[in-house]
């Protein structure tokens, strides 16, 4: 039962890891030296999978208490996460140095990509029926 309840997590933490692994191979292919980078890619992985999941249980609690309110939750959740991306984002924009446009686009990339994940974990949780 709690498999079932948490699997999705599961799955979100190995398309994460999936998607970590081809940005590393990416990152080496390309010679791009991440160690220049403001937040290490670590990092930003750890952070959006953390609020991934964080909006994820919350939206299953809320699914419990009243079912009729998970989109709206979810809206709010997005707009928190965006936020908070734009707090966590705001040292990389005034950053000056050379890379600053290969970090910019290691964030974005990052940050939209946990966003599919979540819409797409959501969806599946507005089609389960009751």
């Amino acid at each position: 039962m709690l498999l079932k309840i948490y699997k999705p997590i599961l799955q979100l933490f190995f398309l994460a890891l999936a998607a970590y692994v081809l940005q590393k191979a990416a990152f080496l292919l390309l010679k791009v030296n991440p160690h220049n980078f403001y937040y290490s890619i670590e990092f930003l992985y750890l952070i959006f999978f953390g609020i991934s999941a964080l909006l994820y249980l919350i939206l299953l609690i809320v699914k419990k208490k009243n079912f009729e309110i998970v989109g709206m939750v979810f809206l709010f959740g997005t707009f928190t996460q965006m936020l908070l991306g734009y707090l966590i984002l705001r040292p990389i924009l005034e950053s000056k140095s050379e890379e600053v446009m290969i970090e910019k686009i290691n964030f974005f990339v990052t940050f939209i990509l946990f966003l599919l994940f979540e819409t797409l974990l959501t969806v599946r949780l507005l089609n389960e029926k009751r």
